[in-house]
């Protein structure tokens, strides 16, 4: 089993050279929302929400758009190289939690959270998700303020339920990859950063429900990995967080 991840992580490195030459050919190419017909294939599911596209808060997009598309082709063309997961990498969904169309799907992206607002039929529909075996990741959010918000907007949904600190000994963290640490920086805010879960009765060795890479943004290290624009280590480091999540959720 060793050596057969330090394959995957070497694999891993591989994959971002092809990958390379494809984000210089579409680097400014923006795909209008959309979604792909369900097949059983994992499609990457990104969770839209306030502002349309061009109201974000950095050039080129932010709030639920940051990212988008780039982050999550990579991401799957990753997933797909290096597992046996069957994975749809012509196109991603872009859903609103009210959309029934949320339950097609295992797991969820929502990308600064900080920013999130619900609604109540969002909220209603966000925890018949979670309950019935669905899996929420945040991304992309740092400091105090941002953290209050999730954890407001998350009480709506599951009243009863608490985030819980992670170490590198949980499941999540060994459920592909053998992950060694979790001193992966955010690639442009200096924040230490924090691992945080969800879980069904709040059992840490209970069903995951949800996961929050705060003071973190995966999504950008996924966005610019074949520029090398933040660097090998901590891009990679990413990418392993990444589909040791996907690895977890499909398998608990």
């Amino acid at each position: 089993m060793r050596l057969e991840r330090a394959a995957a992580a070497l694999l891993l490195v591989a994959a971002l050279v092809p990958l390379a030459l494809e984000a210089a050919q579409r680097r400014g190419f923006r795909q209008p929302a959309a979604t792909v017909p369900y097949d059983s294939h994992f499609v990457f599911t990104r969770i839209r929400y306030g502002a349309t596209f061009g109201g974000g808060r950095f050039f080129g997009g932010g709030g639920w758009e940051h990212d988008y598309p780039t982050a999550e082709r990579n991401f799957a063309a990753i997933l797909d190289y290096i597992t046996n997961m069957r994975v749809r990498k012509d196109g991603s969904n872009i859903l609103d939690l009210e959309d029934p169309r949320i339950f097609e799907n295992p797991v969820l992206y929502m990308s600064e959270p900080g920013y999130w607002s619900s609604n109540d039929a969002e909220a209603k529909n966000l925890r018949a998700y979670l309950l019935k075996g669905g899996l929420i990741i945040f991304d992309d959010f740092e400091g105090e303020g941002h953290w209050r918000n999730l954890a407001a907007q998350m009480r709506r949904a599951l009243p009863d339920h608490h985030f819980i600190k992670l170490d590198v000994t949980h499941p999540v963290f060994q459920s592909f990859f053998s992950i060694e640490h979790l001193n992966v920086p955010h690639p442009t805010v200096n924040v230490p950063p924090s691992f945080l879960a969800m879980f069904d009765t709040n059992d840490p060795s209970g069903r995951m429900l949800a996961l929050a890479n705060w003071n973190n943004d995966l999504g950008d290290y996924w966005e610019w990995s074949a520029e090398g624009l933040y660097g090998s280590d901590p891009t990679n480091d990413a990418y392993r967080l990444g589909v040791n999540y996907l690895v977890y959720a499909m398998t608990h």
